[in-house]
């Protein structure tokens, strides 16, 4: 019997970092998944000292396992029915969730920790993680649905290459969880208006490459059809470039995914302008998924 692995969400306490475990919370249920909290602060590294309780106990320790502990029973409440266990890790965030990441079947993560500043459209941790962990992360962004308001779509963004399709099964399978339709998009540009920044109005568009984005659409989706009958599946070929379309396109979407080519050997974020584009300025979740080559 293959083991399930659970669902991680990074922790800190921050208002962005409750949203997320709110939202891996709702996911563990749909899917049936443990829900394992990890929270990293290596308190030394920016304080001079780090004061003692009268305990003994050094009060970072103390704080750390309380946004634990606090987080869990958010969980909890939120999921009564999703098993929750929780850790707090000496060890600073990105290499503590990378690691967390290897026995995950997702990582979910606010947009912004505790610590940086409010004025920044994405954490550096949360972009950290998105561009180098081995599993799927969701960065967890926009307002939270309304109670009794209808699910949204979840859209993925199908890239170059159709025969990706990860971030395609990834999406599909949220759809089907979520009881939604999946919109599947491909950005399309003749070579003759790449370089244009806005879309072409509709009567000066290339049939050709709009046909050819629609068969790439039909490859990326083959499976995802005939495996998940019971989803409604859209198909939305667009002329512009991708990361306007995709944004455009999360307006109304409850959760967007694109995929992201890990090369082996290759150090640093991978991420690629699209989801680099979609991290920091999306109006919804949005999931990563790994691309091996």
């Amino acid at each position: 019997m293959v083991r399930e692995l659970p669902l991680v969400v990074g922790v800190d306490g921050s208002e962005s970092s409750l949203l997320a475990v709110d939202w891996a919370a709702d996911a563990a249920a749909r899917h049936g998944l443990a829900l394992r909290l990890v929270h990293a602060s290596r308190w030394e590294r920016y304080e001079r000292a780090v004061p003692s309780l009268s305990t003994g106990r050094p009060a970072g320790d103390v704080f750390a396992e309380h946004i634990v502990a606090s987080c869990a029973e958010r969980a909890r409440l939120r999921a009564p029915g999703v098993k929750v266990s929780g850790e707090a890790v000496p060890d600073d965030a990105v290499p503590a969730l990378l690691r967390a990441a290897t026995e995950a079947s997702a990582l979910v993560v606010g947009e912004r920790g505790r610590g940086e500043f409010s004025g920044l459209l994405l954490g550096s941790v949360s972009l950290a993680v998105a561009a180098r962990a081995v599993c799927p992360v969701v960065v967890v962004r926009g307002a939270e649905p309304r109670p009794g308001e209808s699910p949204g779509p979840v859209v993925v963004g199908v890239g170059d290459d159709p025969e990706h399709t990860g971030a395609v099964r990834f999406a599909v399978r949220e759809a089907e969880l979520r009881g939604c339709a999946l919109t599947a998009v491909r950005a399309w540009r003749s070579p003759a208006h790449e370089r244009m920044d806005s879309p072409l109005p509709a009567d000066r568009t290339d049939q050709g490459y709009r046909e050819r984005a629609s068969a790439d659409l039909d490859e990326a989706l083959r499976e995802a059809v005939r495996e998940h009958p019971g989803v409604e599946i859209r198909r939305h070929p667009v002329e512009g470039p991708a990361h306007r379309v995709l944004l455009d396109a999360s307006v109304d979407a409850d959760l967007v995914v694109v995929g992201a080519v890990r090369r082996q050997g290759h150090f640093g974020l991978q991420l690629g302008r699209v989801a680099h584009t979609l991290l920091h300025h999306c109006a919804c979740p949005v999931a990563v998924v790994p691309q091996r080559v």
